[in-house]
């Protein structure tokens, strides 16, 4: 048996998640893409928030324990919210893993260069 594209599938079930809920990203309006692309963004705000409190962050509570199987839950929270957005954005899984590999060269080349300075210029083409 072949194994699934693990990333495809991944916006599969979202697309699909997103359909039984409602929220048909295929078809949305610009208006309807801001309204998407923000609830999504303060989702993924509070998901990132739930992760900081998965953590023993504040150093004065003595009480507080690092709860990894919480944060696990919570990064895949995130992906979730990310994949929705990406999706209302009219992005494919080919489409951000095409665009990763150039940000991630991007990061490289402005590490092997210091990174002394900030360059918009040199994400444009992603």
């Amino acid at each position: 048996m072949e194994t699934p594209d693990q990333f495809r599938e991944l916006f599969r079930m979202q697309r699909a998640l997103n359909q039984r809920i409602g929220v048909n990203t295929d078809t949305m309006s610009e208006e309807e893409k801001t309204k998407w692309v923000l609830n999504y963004s303060r989702a993924m705000t509070q998901e990132l928030a739930e992760l900081t409190d998965s953590v023993a962050w504040k150093w004065w509570a003595k009480y507080q324990k690092f709860d990894e199987q919480n944060a696990r839950v919570e990064v895949v929270d995130l992906f979730h919210f990310l994949i929705s957005t990406a999706q209302v954005l009219g992005m494919s899984a080919d489409d951000v893993f095409q665009a990763y590999i150039k940000k991630n060269e991007v990061n490289f080349q402005r590490q092997d260069s210091g990174y002394t300075s900030k360059d918009a210029e040199d994400s444009k083409h992603i």
